[in-house]
């Protein structure tokens, strides 16, 4: 049976930090968009806000629904140890490198600054956390590097900000 509350607690908190991979599941229109995420991208800055730092990817849908008031899940789920599924809803707000807040929000992340898409800030408006005894259970082996390597060479190479542009808008999927 799930447990609902306003606040990440500070167990929440630690449980957050110890995950390797989360998911990112949000919404603005007629498709719910699911992604994991993985790496050093989530800090918690209190028990009602996280902030996201995004890699460049094929399609920038955490930013379109950011933008047009969508709807926010972040789930962490245990793999090792103890089982448990945390879920935060939120709304999104995307950090622009004018905002007053940007180079703080970036300090939290080990990430060179022009490989990182976008910066979001979550506000957790209800918290769920449920017992996750069906997550099988699995070991960390290690990070896959690929991406961040992938947007470290296309960044030095000078071709990240055009591949961002070409890929700024997501996919349309109503003519499949």
């Amino acid at each position: 049976m799930g447990k609902q509350y306003k606040n990440l607690t500070q167990n929440d908190i630690e449980f957050i930090a110890q995950q390797k991979l989360f998911y990112i599941a949000s919404c603005s229109g007629k498709e719910v968009n699911l992604s994991p995420k993985a790496y050093d991208t989530i800090s918690v800055i209190d028990n009602n806000t996280l902030v996201f730092a995004s890699y460049p990817g094929s399609g920038n849908r955490t930013y379109t629904d950011a933008i047009n008031n969508g709807e926010f899940t972040l789930v962490f789920n245990a793999f090792e140890d103890k089982p448990m599924i945390l879920r935060l809803f939120c709304k999104a707000k995307v950090i622009q490198n004018e905002d007053e807040k940007y180079q703080e929000y970036l300090s939290l992340f080990p990430i060179k600054e022009s490989v990182i898409r976008n910066l979001f800030e979550f506000k957790i408006y209800a918290v769920e956390s449920s017992c996750g005894m069906s997550v099988p259970i699995m070991k960390y082996v290690e990070d896959r590097d690929e991406l961040k390597d992938w947007a470290v060479d296309m960044d030095d190479k000078g071709k990240l900000e055009a591949y961002n542009q070409k890929t700024f808008t997501p996919p349309d999927l109503s003519g499949i």
